[in-house]
C-alpha cells in the first residue's frame, strides 16, 4: 500500500498528527519508494494553471514547438519531441513529449562560468501567453516546499534531514511537463509513454491532471497504479538519494504504459547543488552534477549522440 501523508503534519513537529505522519512516511520512503502528500502550501488552482499552460503549449503545431527543440542545445532545456528520450535501452524511445526548464543563475554567479549543462539557459516560448511567468513562479514555490519536505522525509527515514538543508542553494532542480497522447494503435510491447525506470536524482514532486497511467513496480513483482488529484502530489525518490542515504530511502522502478486519453503530468525533479557529494561516507567521491549528467547522456537521444 502506498501511504498518503498530511504534508503539514509531517513537516511541523508540533502538529498533532506529526508522529503518525512520520511513521507512514518511513514506510513510504524506506519500504515502498513512493508516497502521496496532501495539505501542502501549493494551491490546487496553481497546479491547474500550470497544467493548462503546458497543455496549451503541447497542442501548438510541431513546427512552432520546434523553435524550442532541446535537441539543438546540447542540454535539457526546452521542448523534447516524441522519441527524444529512451529511459530503457531494451525498449523503444518513449513516445511522450516533454518541456523542461530549470534554475536560471544570476548574472555574475561564478557557477555560471563553469558552463554546466545542468544550469543551461531556459528556452521560453512566446506562446502561450504567460507561460514563463506561470512556470517560473511554480518552480520557485515548489522548490521551496520540496526542500522542507525532503528534510522531513529524511528525518522520518533516519537519514538526518538537517544534513540536506544546505545542499540546495543552487538546486539542479528540473521542472518538466510530460504530454502523453492516447496510446497509439501502432504501439507494441516495446513502446511506452515512459518505459520502466528509476528516477536519476534526489526526490520527485509529481503533479498530475488526475488521470491514471503511472504504475509502480511492487517489491514482490507486479504493478500498482498510482495517481493523485490536482492539488495533491505523488512523491518518489531517485537513484542519487538511494545511494546518498545508503539505502535508507528507496528508488523504485515505475512506468507509464500509455493512457486511453491524453495525460499531462508535471514532475519537479528536485536535485542538489552541482558540487554536492552524493556518495556514501568512505566511498569514492561522486558529485551530483557528474551523476546526473552521466544518466542524462544515457537517456536523451540527442545527448547519446554527442556523448558517444
Amino acid at each position: 500500500m502506498i501511504p498518503r501523508i498530511d504534508a503539514a503534519a509531517l513537516i511541523d513537529p508540533n502538529h498533532a498528527g506529526h508522529h503518525a505522519a512520520r511513521d507512514a512516511t518511513r514506510i513510504g520512503a524506506s519500504e515502498v519508494g513512493f508516497l502521496t502528500v496532501y495539505n501542502t502550501p501549493i494551491a490546487a488552482q496553481t497546479v491547474a494553471d500550470v497544467i493548462a499552460q503546458y497543455r496549451a503549449f503541447f497542442h501548438l503545431p510541431a513546427a512552432q514547438k520546434a523553435d524550442y527543440d532541446m535537441a539543438k542545445t546540447g542540454s535539457n532545456r526546452g521542448w523534447g519531441a516524441a522519441g527524444s528520450e529512451q529511459v530503457d535501452p531494451n525498449a523503444n524511445p518513449d513516445y511522450k513529449q516533454v518541456f523542461d526548464c530549470g534554475l536560471e543563475l544570476a548574472k555574475g554567479d561564478p557557477v555560471a562560468a563553469l558552463g554546466l549543462p545542468a544550469y543551461a539557459p531556459n528556452q521560453w516560448p512566446e506562446t502561450p501567453a504567460g507561460f514563463s511567468d506561470t512556470l517560473g513562479a511554480y518552480y520557485r514555490e515548489t522548490t521551496a516546499f520540496a526542500l522542507d519536505l525532503l528534510c522531513a522525509i529524511a528525518d522520518a527515514a533516519d537519514a538526518d534531514g538537517d544534513y540536506f538543508r544546505d545542499k540546495f542553494t543552487r538546486p539542479m532542480a528540473l521542472l518538466r511537463g510530460n504530454f502523453y497522447p492516447e496510446r497509439p494503435a501502432w504501439a507494441t510491447e516495446k513502446d511506452f509513454g515512459i518505459a520502466t525506470h528509476t528516477d536519476y536524482g534526489c526526490m520527485t514532486l509529481l503533479a498530475t491532471d488526475g488521470s491514471s497511467g503511472l504504475e509502480v513496480r511492487n517489491r514482490g513483482g507486479g504493478w500498482t497504479p498510482i495517481t493523485a488529484p490536482i492539488g495533491e502530489f505523488v512523491i518518489n525518490f531517485g537513484e542519487m538519494l538511494d545511494i546518498w542515504t545508503e539505502g535508507r530511502i528507496k528508488a523504485t522502478p515505475h512506468r507509464v504504459l500509455g493512457p486511453k486519453a491524453e495525460r499531462i503530468s508535471v514532475p519537479l525533479f528536485f536535485n542538489p547543488d552541482h558540487d554536492a557529494v552524493v556518495s556514501p561516507h568512505g566511498a569514492p567521491i561522486v558529485r551530483a552534477a557528474d551523476h546526473l549528467q552521466a544518466r542524462f547522456n544515457e537517456t536523451y537521444v540527442h545527448l547519446q549522440t554527442t556523448a558517444s
